[in-house]
């Protein structure tokens, strides 16, 4: 068997709330802004939560044909733009090595978006009424599949449904491939589009969201000791992955690497996580010992932070298994009161914004970060820091006890 691959990430695509296209995103956030505002996408008045991060200049006839479009439901297209603005900014031709490439997506919910309004359809005007594409968008792996057919991909092209760890888990096993040789590039990420009124409600019925609908902005507060629940948001991102020396041989961008992956399932309840992190500490431990680099070496954190009172805390408990009394040395990255929490996308997001942390030497502030929680003791901070961080961290959890880490090597290392 060859040696592994050392795997470069070198093209970021961001359809996100804060933004459309990385530097995009990335200078609104360290700017400060918040994306959360009231829902306007449906009528909301009567649910108890009626925030969300919407994206409203989303055109996908910028980024898709109009004939593809006419094909494809918010949930592809928003991965398909995702993509198109990864491959642009990597500056590799796909088409040159469709065989070589794969496609590896991950998103909660996939197309139940359009089934919702077709249902509505079928009961209001009945069957001939459907639209025909419902049939190809319902399914996760539709996002993969537009992704190949737009850009000709031949190679393995496929989605996982792991709930909001699902994005980094398409990440995770697209960096596996390359490394393994399976292919020399892999379009990677994840993608949501959730804003739909039941698909929305039911997560109020679940009571898992904020319900501060009067100081939207200030809603949604990873480890702050009145968060009351996430903010629901939608958007894509997509990275770019191939092997190292390819990407140096031709020039190419090169954010910085991946260097281990681990997941784990708490195998505890379908919507709280374990409370003691046990779990999410074996991910993380699991991504160290992949990347063979210990706890010691890690120079920063980015954080899952959903900002819901159990998942904060359990989430700190895994960083207290891992780093032990060093965790108050390390400083954490939590991002999601700008952008909120975009399911299966949101992954994708925090990786990308943890290799641009890396490459400006900054880590963002968690901006509504107002009254720490004493039972989150960690180095989270409300403003924009220095930092030399050189590895970091990345940590995603979801519903169904699904946990996943990566870790981040900075191309200067």
């Amino acid at each position: 068997m060859n040696a592994p691959y050392r795997v470069a990430v070198t093209g970021l695509g961001m359809i996100t709330p804060l933004g459309i296209g990385a530097e995009a995103m990335w200078e609104n956030l360290l700017r400060g802004d918040v994306a959360v505002a009231p829902l306007t996408r449906f009528d909301a008045s009567e649910y108890p939560s009626r925030i969300a991060a919407q994206i409203d200049d989303f055109d996908p006839a910028s980024f898709l044909s109009r004939r593809r479009v006419q094909w494809t439901d918010r949930f592809s297209q928003l991965a398909v733009a995702a993509a198109r603005l990864a491959v642009d900014d990597a500056r590799v031709h796909i088409e040159a090595m469709h065989d070589q490439t794969g496609v590896f997506t991950g998103s909660a919910l996939g197309g139940v978006a359009l089934a919702e309004e077709q249902m509505n359809v079928f009961h209001t005007q009945g069957l001939r009424s459907v639209r025909p594409l419902l049939t190809i968008s319902v399914f996760g792996g539709a996002a993969a599949s537009n992704i190949a057919i737009e850009f000709g991909i031949t190679g393995p092209a496929g989605a996982n449904s792991n709930s909001c760890a699902a994005g980094a888990m398409a990440i995770g096993e697209a960096f596996r491939a390359v490394r393994r040789g399976d292919v020399r590039v892999a379009i990677a990420g994840g993608v949501e589009a959730p804003l739909a009124p039941l698909t929305y409600g039911a997560f109020t019925v679940a009571r898992a969201m904020s319900t501060n609908n009067e100081d939207a902005r200030r809603a949604s507060r990873p480890f702050d000791a009145q968060r009351d629940g996430f903010v629901m948001a939608e958007g894509a991102g997509m990275l770019v992955l191939e092997r190292y020396d390819d990407a140096a041989r031709r020039g190419a961008p090169i954010y910085g690497e991946i260097t281990g992956y681990g997941a784990s399932n708490d195998a505890h309840h379908m919507s709280a996580p374990l409370d003691d992190g046990g779990q999410t500490a074996s991910a993380l431990q699991r991504a160290l010992d992949d990347a063979a680099v210990t706890a010691d070496e890690i120079e920063a954190i980015n954080a899952h932070g959903s900002s819901t009172r159990i998942g904060d805390r359990a989430e700190v408990r895994a960083y207290e298994r891992i780093f032990g009394e060093r965790l108050a040395q390390i400083p954490v990255c939590a991002t999601k009161g700008q952008h909120a929490h975009a399911l299966g996308a949101t992954g994708a997001w925090e990786i990308a914004i943890a290799l641009l942390g890396m490459r400006d030497r900054v880590i963002p502030g968690a901006v509504n970060l107002q009254h720490a929680d004493p039972d989150c003791a960690i180095d989270c901070r409300t403003a924009t820091r220095e930092t030399g961080a050189r590895l970091v961290l990345s940590n995603s959890s979801g519903f169904g006890g699904i946990n996943a880490a990566v870790v981040l090597a900075s191309s200067a290392r």
